[in-house]
């Protein structure tokens, strides 16, 4: 049987190959609940849009459907219906008590079912063997200044695939539109399993000697990430399975999910649409979150010290405040509680680095910052979010290369995008057009106002 047959009965029916039919039977099934949810409810109101939400970068408003995580503001992300907690216990691991493996929550991401070890197994390998790069990519890769971005150098890496795009050759080919889930599948598969060692090579030819460091096909797609990067440590293997399973996904809204949904909705394929994506998360005010939080804890350590009262701490706060900047690390555009990624993260270092000064920093700061913010009044949510703590976990372990973690993001980012492009083309999502206006039009409509 052809691999892609093999696997995606593997995939799409994971309790029993011999239910093979499964594989075609369960695209029918989710369309026709989709057709009757609409049917049933397609005239109904999902929310009101004010002037505010058009105006202020379409926040709140619900507008797309994206099933493989949903964000509530009070219990944080889940995946599939799972919390973080939920799948840190239930998802297989690569070692006793570790973190879970990130080909495990692609696959509930794709299924909607927990995976057993064997069927994670089966993925790890069927990734590990689309693995090797196209020579392409290391000629652009060399082609490149080595002082050009990293996350430019990955956009062009990917694009430097594109031409292999099995999506694209079906589209021109003509293939009947219920079948371009499964181009969209195989390319997906191809570029995730090729991301650890784009990655990796953009990460030594950047930082280190040039040198790059073979696969070790035993190994599992995020422990072979740290691996092929230089850090073969076992600690640096299960932050990087805990850091790619943690920013997977984030619901559809955020610019790198939204990017490459709505590029993907045109059909374009699965490398241009990541693409997209990746360049919208490479943005400031999407990607580069955790830098800020360490350039601030920086800061804060050279003013006070690491032996900081709560009360220098918390004057240093409102200095920070009062010279007009924010707090980096805290906050979220829906969350209203402590983001369940950054509890997870101080588990992990409680557990791994209990004495490290920037974690005690971190975790005073914890203490701190929430009743700063709240005394303020004009902050909604005044907890910690992922940001708060994943530079300080990648400073402990050595990778101290700050330009280098938006690739990590994208990286696992593009687990949890094109998971859903893939779902998305199985259920014949159309091309997105959301109506914009003119700010004439809202005078118009609502009355003219002097400045």
């Amino acid at each position: 049987m052809h691999t892609l047959a093999k696997l995606l009965i593997l995939l799409w029916c994971p309790r029993a190959a011999v239910r093979g039919a499964r594989v075609r039977e369960a695209i029918p099934e989710t369309n026709a609940r989709l057709k009757a949810i609409r049917a049933a409810h397609g005239e109904k109101r999902v929310g009101e849009v004010t002037v505010g939400m058009v105006m202020g970068g379409m926040r709140g408003i619900t507008g797309m459907l994206y099933e493989t995580s949903l964000l509530d503001a009070e219990e944080g992300i889940r995946f599939r219906g799972h919390t973080i907690p939920d799948l840190q216990r239930r998802l297989p691991k690569a070692t006793a008590n570790g973190e879970p493996l990130p080909e495990g929550i692609m696959w509930l991401m794709l299924t909607g079912e927990i995976p057993s070890d064997a069927e994670v197994k089966t993925l790890s390998q069927e990734l590990a063997a689309r693995a090797e790069l196209p020579k392409a990519v290391h000629d652009v890769l060399d082609a490149l200044p080595k002082n050009t971005h990293p996350m430019t150098q990955l956009s062009c890496a990917l694009m430097a695939m594109q031409p292999e795009s099995k999506f694209a050759k079906a589209y021109q080919d003509g293939v009947h539109k219920t079948t371009f889930w499964e181009y969209a599948f195989e390319d997906s598969m191809d570029i995730i399993a090729r991301l650890p060692a784009v990655c990796a090579a953009i990460y030594r030819r950047t930082f280190k000697d040039g040198k790059l460091i073979a696969a070790d096909k035993n190994l599992d797609w995020a422990g072979n990430f740290a691996h092929m990067m230089g850090h073969d440590s076992e600690a640096v293997k299960e932050l990087m399975r805990l850091y790619m399973t943690i920013h997977v996904d984030h619901e559809g809204g955020n610019v790198s999910a939204h990017t490459t949904h709505l590029v993907g909705s045109a059909l374009s394929d699965p490398y241009l649409s990541l693409v997209a994506g990746l360049n919208g998360l490479a943005g400031p005010l999407h990607g580069l979150a955790n830098q800020e939080v360490l350039k601030w804890l920086n800061e804060t350590r050279q003013k006070v010290g690491d032996d900081a009262t709560k009360e220098q701490l918390t004057e240093f706060v409102w200095d920070t405040l009062k010279s007009g900047r924010v707090v980096p690390g805290y906050g979220h555009g829906v969350l209203r509680k402590t983001d369940p990624r950054y509890t997870c993260q101080r588990e992990f270092a409680l557990k791994h680095l209990p004495n490290d000064p920037m974690f005690k920093l971190v975790g005073k700061l914890f203490e701190v910052v929430p009743d700063v913010l709240t005394q303020t009044g004009k902050v909604k949510n005044p907890w910690p979010n992922v940001d708060a703590h994943s530079g300080v976990l990648l400073q402990y372990y050595g990778i101290t290369e700050e330009n280098f973690y938006t690739v990590l993001f994208g990286a696992s980012r593009a687990i949890g995008v094109l998971s859903q492009l893939i779902l998305s083309r199985a259920s014949g999502y159309p091309i997105e057009r959301p109506k914009s206006v003119t700010s004439k039009w809202i005078e118009d409509k609502f009355g003219k106002v002097e400045a």
